[in-house]
């Protein structure tokens, strides 16, 4: 039998100030990373919280299936439109991939 936890729910967690973006939202956390010379947002989706949409990862141009864990990065200084899904590794070795991408003739544009 394992001890009872007499800590109440919420005690020792981090409060989130009032301009914060609810993390909790997405399943994941949000940061701040340079690349190209630009500030980049990048929240990290959990795969529940991606349920039913499926995505175009630009490093690889491949699909990413709906329910699985990945990236989302956009320019700090830009709208929602400018908002990309990206596998985790293909954003952690973005720095690697070349940056022509070539596309079957037949393969889907979004």
């Amino acid at each position: 039998m394992s001890p009872r936890r007499n800590r109440p729910k919420g005690a020792g967690e981090p409060k989130a100030s009032a301009d914060a973006e609810p993390s909790g939202r997405y399943g994941g956390f949000q940061s701040s990373e340079s690349w190209q010379g630009e500030e980049w947002s990048v929240r990290h989706v959990a795969g529940a919280s991606a349920a039913g949409k499926r995505y175009r990862c630009p490093g690889c141009d491949q699909e990413i299936p709906a329910s699985v864990p990945h990236v989302v990065a956009w320019p700090e200084h830009s709208g929602v439109d400018e908002r990309r899904h990206w596998h985790k590794a293909c954003w952690n070795a973005k720095d690697r991939r070349t940056t022509r991408v070539q596309r079957s003739r037949n393969a889907p544009k979004y």
